[in-house]
């Protein structure tokens, strides 16, 4: 299939500590017909910071997650303040359910590995330029497997001790904090832990925590 054309160039902005990185990417985009990078920075208080000074801002932009200082996840929602119609498509080392999760929570229009070959990172942003929402395939896998349909489970599959450690994990608490809360040792709430997610079909805490933004609850 060939690739979505559009009519105007994509105003690109880019927020990628590693200086090497950051230069392959804005080099290998502004040189493509279809971008234009008015913006790269190693931070993003930096990319805040400059933003003003621009003649026209970024429609798109690519962020890593792991920065210095504000992590690229807790810059989203600065970020879509400050531009409300901009696209943010995550690029990351990281792929674990939970950072996915939350970029997606806070706005993230797709996430990718930074191991994505140039050529193959064009056509994602082009993709988001058009409307989509690009993600790696192991990112793909943690998205599925939460909107797949599961065995339901009784509510009283979980016992009550159970249902007290998911409201836990639920108010964002460590481990070590709801052992605290319950009065118990870290140990039961591993084993507790290790219960839920087997009865659940979870992996993480943080399949347990999206799960209270699904229609249906399993407890």
């Amino acid at each position: 299939m060939a690739p979505p054309t559009f009519a105007h160039v994509i105003i690109l902005g880019i927020i990628e500590d590693q200086a090497a990185i950051r230069d392959a990417l804005s080099e290998y985009l502004a040189a493509q017909p279809e971008f234009t990078c008015v913006l790269s920075t190693a931070s993003h208080e930096e990319f805040m910071e400059r933003l003003p000074d621009l003649a026209e801002p970024p429609t798109l932009v690519l962020s890593d997650i792991g920065l210095p200082g504000r992590s690229g996840i807790e810059g989203l929602a600065i970020l879509r303040h400050a531009l409300p119609m901009v696209e943010v498509l995550m690029l990351s080392v990281y792929t674990d359910a939970e950072r996915v999760f939350e970029a997606l929570r806070q706005g993230a229009v797709g996430y990718l590995e930074k191991t994505t070959p140039l050529p193959l990172l064009k056509e994602h942003l082009l993709q988001v330029a058009a409307g989509g929402s690009p993600m790696s395939p192991s990112v793909a896998r943690h998205v599925t497997r939460y909107f797949r349909p599961l065995p339901p489970t009784p509510a009283e599959s979980l016992t009550p001790r159970e249902q007290d450690i998911v409201r836990g994990i639920e108010d964002g608490l460590s481990y070590k904090l709801i052992a605290d809360r319950l009065h118990v040792s870290l140990d039961t709430v591993r084993s507790h832990i290790r219960q839920v997610y087997r009865k659940l079909h979870v992996n993480s805490k943080a399949e347990i925590m999206v799960r209270r933004q699904r229609p249906l609850l399993f407890w």
